[in-house]
């Protein structure tokens, strides 16, 4: 009985420490994936980054006045200017259309004028 016990609890012991030695090859694996998606999301950030730099630079009111200034015989693009704004009240919005109801084919529902409910249903 007890070389019975003693092989059992040899073999649990070599259950548990190929469970513990999977786990931790697995823990490896995801820290792994996860030090791959920080490096992935850093090189993103870095690239949005240069982008908005670029985008702020390309938008840059001098360059676009002096672009609209050379472009001005073919696209005829003005110059903003604080009159050419309007305030959200001076939009001339369309009147809403009116509902149309078409009663010609409507039943009758109501059992306010019926003569009596228990005579015409028994």
């Amino acid at each position: 009985m007890k070389a019975l016990l003693y092989v059992l609890s040899f073999a649990a012991l070599i259950g548990l420490g190929f469970w513990a030695y999977q786990e931790n090859y697995e823990t490896k694996q995801v820290i792994d994936e996860t030090e791959r998606l920080q490096h992935d999301i850093g090189q993103a950030r870095a690239r949005l980054a240069a982008l908005r730099a670029e985008w702020a630079y390309l938008n840059r009111p001098d360059r676009l006045r002096e672009l609209a200034e050379l472009t001005f015989d073919s696209l005829q693009l003005l110059p903003l200017s604080p009159d050419q704004f309007g305030r959200a009240d001076q939009v001339a919005y369309p009147a809403p259309e009116a509902e149309v109801f078409d009663l010609s084919n409507s039943i009758e529902v109501s059992t306010m004028n019926a003569p009596d409910a228990e005579e015409t249903y028994p």
